[in-house]
């Protein structure tokens, strides 16, 4: 039996992009719908007396959100350990919505801000699955089996600790994709009822808004006016070997100034302390342009939309969608895109 634990901690399980909700029967055993929360990935380690708070790459949050932990040491008093998200709420009652921004800001090196966000925004936990109880492992149970001994466990809890709801209903969880996306979630995630948890695997399906990509920053080039950040070299990892995949740009003036301050602790720089930079790839449209760019350490993680792949590479200049400090570059790989259903040209040719 697999032991979960913060000296043992397990990696989440993880989602696959596809285009559509699909089908109920599209799993044997059927599938089980949820909201996609638009929030940093979370595992809850809890003894009933002390909690950890484990990232997406294992890495413990426990610090920087003192609230949840103490709502979570005083509420929970069963040993257990859970998956879910932590979010951040903002708005008035009746038009709240997930404030991706503030919570973000949540990430702070300095203990008296982390003592401030966490007073000023206190963050929400929400809960979706169950992977140990009592001491027992839950990874090999079927997520049918999981999900009702989440719901007792989670029954008597209350806010700002949360159950996320599901539906085994297609047509209600197609409804969630359109209604939800103004309350800030991100999409709609379907489960295998009959599927054990799957670590680090991307056994679930996810269906967003947009089609997105969390990546890294490789390097950028100064804007063509000399001024601020034009783009921004963007790479994925393929078998341990983080590859260029193309480029971010289409800043404001003001945004392009702030990117320089935002990207200056990742520079590479000499024994001098000046930049290094390095030669981009030629092609027949930039034969006479300049294509250096500064260096960065593959250290930070972004959220951009694209619209589709060409081979290894975003098949056009991708936006900006937001840091993501949750994520470790090291999971910034492939297998996170959207693969299109393969399709016959000579179907679509008449």
């Amino acid at each position: 039996m697999t032991v979960v634990s913060p000296e043992s901690p397990v990696s989440p399980m993880l989602a696959k992009a596809v285009a559509a909700v699909p089908e109920p029967d599209s799993l044997p055993g059927g599938l089980q719908y949820e909201p996609k929360w638009d929030g940093f990935r979370a595992i809850i380690y809890a003894d009933g007396s002390d909690v950890q708070i484990g990232s997406r790459g294992s890495k413990m949050l426990t610090r920087y959100f003192p609230e949840v932990v103490a709502q979570i040491a005083d509420q929970v008093t069963v040993p257990c350990v859970l998956d879910g998200e932590l979010i951040v709420r903002t708005g008035e009652r009746g038009s709240e919505r997930l404030d991706w921004e503030a919570l973000s800001q949540r990430i702070h090196p300095a203990a008296s801000r982390v003592t401030k966000l966490a007073e000023q925004t206190p963050a929400s936990f929400v809960a979706f699955d169950l992977l140990a109880e009592a001491g027992e492992s839950l990874l090999d149970a079927p997520l049918a089996d999981r999900r009702a001994r989440l719901e007792k466990l989670m029954a008597p809890l209350r806010a700002p600790l949360h159950l996320s709801q599901t539906t085994g209903d297609v047509v209600t969880a197609r409804r969630w994709l359109e209604e939800f996306e103004g309350a800030g979630l991100d999409g709609v995630v379907a489960k295998g009822l009959d599927s054990p948890y799957t670590p680090n695997k991307r056994t679930m399906l996810k269906i967003k808004h947009h089609r997105t990509a969390d990546v890294v920053a490789l390097g950028y080039r100064i804007h063509k006016s000399g001024r601020g950040v034009g783009s921004i070299l963007v790479g994925l990892y393929h078998e341990g070997t983080l590859l260029g995949v193309g480029g971010v740009s289409a800043f404001s003036d003001a945004r392009r100034l702030e990117l320089i301050d935002e990207l200056d602790d990742v520079v590479e720089r000499d024994e001098h302390g000046e930049p290094l930079t390095g030669e981009g790839e030629r092609n027949r449209f930039s034969s006479n342009k300049d294509v250096s760019f500064v260096r960065l350490r593959p250290e930070r993680v972004l959220e951009v939309q694209y619209d589709q792949m060409e081979g290894m590479r975003f098949r056009h200049t991708a936006q900006f969608a937001r840091w993501r400090p949750d994520r470790d570059p090291e999971s910034c790989t492939y297998d996170q895109l959207e693969v299109p259903v393969a399709w016959d040209l000579n179907d679509v040719l008449l």
